[in-house]
């Protein structure tokens, strides 16, 4: 599934990123694109990314920097 329309990154990517070690929404944004441009993804990635480590954590900064842009 699409889920940062911008960069047409897939969770899989994000996962993927995850598991080789990007525990942020910025590590994540160098690993595939996901969350790096208008920010509308950012609470979906943040989702995939917490699925991806089996416990749901948002990361309110990440979120509010995104928004912030």
């Amino acid at each position: 599934m699409i889920v940062c329309h911008c960069r047409g990154t897939s969770d899989r990517e994000i996962r993927r990123a995850v598991r080789n070690g990007a525990a942020t929404l910025p590590e994540v944004a160098r690993a595939c694109g996901a969350g790096s441009a208008c920010g509308g993804c950012v609470e979906a990635v943040h989702e995939v990314m917490a699925s991806e480590r089996g416990a749901f954590e948002p990361h309110r900064l990440d979120i509010e920097l995104a928004r912030a842009r």
